[in-house]
C-alpha cells in the first residue's frame, strides 16, 4: 500500500518540530524554522497545524492516549492488581515517550493551553484514585500522589540512563514508597526493641509479584487488607531462602525489597543470601 503524502509530510513536521523544540525549546522555535529544515514554505506548515498549538497538541497526544488507556484497562480490576498494573504500565508509557516528555518538563506552562491541561488533570486524578484504593486515607492518598511522581520525574532528570536500568530503579523506588511502613518516631517500647514492626504502619500492599504472595510465604509482610502485622519471623523457609536467592541474583529486588516481600529484617536476607 503506498502511503498517503499527507499523511507523510504531518510525520516530518511533526518530527522536526519535536527536534526542533527540544534543541531550542517551544517558544524559541519558530514555523519558519520547521518550514526551513524541511525545505517547505509557512504556509505548507500551516496546512497541516494551523497554529503552533496544534503541533505541541499534536505531540503530547500520543502520550495522553496511552495513559488514558492504561487507567481504562486497571479501571474494572481489584484494588491491588489495578495499583500495580498503574504504576508498572505508568513507568513503561513515560519511557516509550521520553522525549516529547522531557520537552513538556521544560515548556510545563504551555500545557495550561487548550483542553491538554485538563486532560492531562484527569489522567493524575484517575491514576491517583487507583493507586490510593477505595476509602483511602489523607497519608495514603499523599503516597499515591508521591508514587506517581516517582514513576515520572526521574525520566527528565536521568536522560542519560537506558530505559531498562531506569525502569528497574524507579519500580524500586515506588515499592520501597508504598510497601515499606513509614518510620515511627514514637519512644522504643518492649516490641519496637525487640525489632517488632508497630501496627500503626499501614502501607499499601505489595505488587502481585511479591515473592510471599507467590509461594504462600508468612502474612507478616502484608496481611489480610493491606496493614502489615506486628513481628518478623527470625528465619525462613527452604522455598523462601531459595526465592530470595533467585531475586537477587536476577537482580530484579534489592536486599530492602527482599526482606520487605518475605516479612524479615535485612540482617536476615543477607544471612540467608551469604550462606554456602
Amino acid at each position: 500500500m503506498t502511503a498517503d503524502p499527507a499523511d507523510d509530510t504531518r510525520t516530518r513536521i511533526l518530527r522536526a518540530a519535536l527536534d526542533l523544540f527540544a534543541e531550542h525549546g517551544y517558544q524559541r522555535t519558530s514555523l519558519r524554522q520547521i518550514g526551513e529544515r524541511l525545505r517547505l514554505t509557512k504556509t505548507a506548515i500551516l496546512y497541516h497545524f494551523p497554529a503552533k498549538e496544534h503541533l505541541l497538541a499534536a505531540l503530547i497526544e500520543p502520550l495522553l492516549a496511552d495513559l488514558e488507556r492504561l487507567l481504562d484497562a486497571a479501571q474494572g480490576q481489584p484494588t491491588d492488581q489495578a495499583r500495580w498494573t498503574v504504576l508498572e504500565g505508568w513507568v513503561d508509557i513515560m519511557l516509550a515517550h521520553r522525549r516529547p516528555l522531557g520537552m513538556l518538563f521544560h515548556d510545563i506552562a504551555l500545557v495550561g493551553r487548550g483542553d491538554t491541561y485538563h486532560r492531562l488533570m484527569v489522567i493524575a486524578m484517575r491514576a491517583n484514585d487507583l493507586i490510593a484504593g477505595p476509602d483511602a486515607g489523607r497519608g495514603e492518598r499523599v503516597r499515591a500522589v508521591q508514587a506517581v511522581a516517582a514513576c515520572s520525574d526521574p525520566i527528565v532528570f536521568f536522560t542519560d540512563v537506558s530505559d531498562e536500568v531506569l525502569r528497574a530503579d524507579m519500580l524500586d523506588g515506588v515499592r520501597r514508597l508504598l510497601v515499606t511502613p513509614p518510620p515511627t518516631h514514637a519512644a522504643p517500647t518492649d516490641a519496637t526493641s525487640t525489632g517488632a514492626t508497630s501496627t500503626s504502619a499501614t502501607p499499601m500492599d505489595g505488587p502481585p509479584t511479591d515473592a510471599a504472595a507467590v509461594l504462600g510465604g508468612p502474612p507478616t509482610a502484608t496481611g489480610g487488607g493491606g496493614r502489615r502485622r506486628p513481628g518478623r519471623p527470625r528465619a525462613l523457609g527452604r522455598e523462601q531462602v531459595e526465592a530470595a536467592r533467585r531475586m537477587h541474583e536476577a537482580g530484579t529486588h534489592s536486599v530492602d525489597a527482599i526482606a520487605t516481600a518475605l516479612g524479615v529484617s535485612r540482617a536476615t536476607v543477607y544471612r540467608h543470601l551469604t550462606a554456602p
